[in-house]
């Protein structure tokens, strides 16, 4: 019996030298900077106040807030309320697809990030009537608030595919690695098998916002990689199907993405969109402007359209038209994510209906924002807090190696490390962050640090 032989992609496939060690240092001194307040903001008076604030869901973004409110409010009754008990780190669901992470990485729970004096309530919202400033949960109770932070992340639609069955995950070829860590996992084991047979890989992202809109082009890389790892390169066909003209909405992005897939020999078609699924036949559906067109595959991730959740979706909140307005994003102004009709609800996330920023990235900056605009109403002053839309991709581009990619609203990319890490260069210092430094990062986010 023979044994595969795997390579480890946990460390560099080239010895380190002093130079790349000294920015290695550099960027994890720099990373740790940024992730940790000065002594004088952790000392700031609080605020004393009686306001009732209601945070809605509690992932990421609705933890860092109530982290964020707990540490500057004094009196104030904050209730955080999510039905789900378990806590996703959701960046890491790429790398447990991938076989770099295993799914107990990913998880947690939420009770162990929820401060002291934060009413954490385990129940589903079904309804929000901010006309009346209340929300109403599956139990009937109704909890009456004087703010409200919408942040309910998004839902996975994975019945708007024609024939998809998500329990059939990591069967016949199907993986969608954004379902669960379960599933993730399910998905690398699939991946793990194409990579010693080969066949069509079929890639593809939806037609609506979703989150880290990378992930699909960072896992059709790491799908490549794990092919030309095991010799097999040549006999796979990889294609990446994108919903709309371009494989990334920073338009230099796109184009270095679009040259590494032509160096890899990566198929592109561009303005498709998964309809249908045969999950027997191994058939996918896409929808083009000219009609609909199948693909056979023998390894396919789904990534399924995003929408807000539903209870969202169907209140008063949402946009009430533009791009924003069909998935039920919260209307919500782009720079300091107050709702646009009601000046007592922000929404920060996923939930938002901004321009650019599903990421943990975007978390870390838009809630201190949305938090201090907050506080400023409640003091009786303004705030000058802005979010410009920055947000981060880090971009793997093969195993032990990233593109770290920042940028804002205006498609300028926006480094964290100037000098250090440059953005569209293939790095391995960019693969150390998304595997190891990013999760202590998230975490420090979650606990209000960040």
């Amino acid at each position: 019996m023979t044994t595969k032989k795997r390579l480890d992609t946990s460390t560099p496939a080239l010895p380190i030298d002093r130079r790349t060690f000294l920015q290695l240092g550099a960027a994890t001194a720099a990373g740790t900077a940024l992730t940790l307040k000065s002594p004088s903001a952790q000392a700031a008076a609080k605020t004393k106040t009686t306001a009732r604030i209601v945070i809605a869901g509690a992932g990421a973004a609705g933890l860092a807030a109530a982290n964020h409110l707990a540490a500057q409010l004094d009196g104030a009754s904050i209730s955080l309320i999510d039905a789900r008990k378990a806590h996703y780190y959701q960046p890491g669901f790429t790398l447990v697809a991938a076989g770099i992470k295993t799914a107990p990485y990913v998880e947690s729970t939420t009770a162990e990030y929820v401060p002291k004096g934060v009413n954490l309530i385990t129940e589903k919202i079904i309804e929000f009537d901010p006309d009346a400033n209340q929300v109403v949960t599956e139990n009937g109770t109704r909890i009456a608030y004087d703010y409200l932070i919408l942040a309910t992340g998004l839902v996975l639609d994975y019945a708007a595919i024609e024939g998809m069955d998500e329990s059939r995950i990591g069967t016949k070829g199907l993986g969608s690695m954004y379902h669960s860590p379960e599933k993730a996992h399910a998905t690398w084991q699939l991946l793990d098998r194409f990579a010693d047979t080969g066949g069509n890989g079929v890639f593809l992202r939806p037609n609506t916002e979703m989150k880290c809109a990378g992930a699909p082009l960072k896992y059709t890389f790491i799908v490549e990689d794990h092919l030309v790892r095991r010799g097999n390169r040549n006999k796979a066909n990889l294609i990446y199907n994108s919903n709309n003209n371009a494989l990334f909405s920073v338009p230099i992005v796109h184009e270095k993405v679009r040259m590494l897939f032509e160096e890899r020999d990566i198929a592109i078609n561009y303005n498709r969109v998964l309809s249908a699924i045969d999950i027997d036949r191994q058939i996918a559906t896409f929808s083009t402007p000219d009609g609909t067109t199948d693909l056979d595959y023998d390894f396919i991730n789904v990534i399924p359209p995003m929408r807000a959740a539903e209870a969202i979706r169907n209140s008063p909140l949402p946009w009430q038209s533009g791009p924003w307005a069909a998935d039920g994003w919260a209307e919500v102004n782009k720079n300091n994510l107050r709702h646009v009709r009601y000046p007592n609800v922000f929404a920060v996330g996923d939930s938002a209906g901004v321009p650019k920023g599903k990421t943990a990235a975007s978390v870390k900056w838009q809630v201190p924002v949305a938090v201090d605009h907050l506080i400023a109403d409640i003091k009786g002053t303004t705030s000058e807090a802005f979010y410009d839309g920055y947000t981060s991709c880090p971009m793997i581009t093969r195993l032990g190696r990233a593109m770290l990619v920042e940028f804002d609203y205006h498609n300028n990319l926006t480094p964290s490390f100037p000098g250090i890490i440059a953005p569209l260069e293939e790095l391995w210092i960019s693969w150390v962050m998304k595997t190891m430094a990013l999760k202590p990062t998230y975490i420090s986010m979650l606990r209000g640090r960040a």
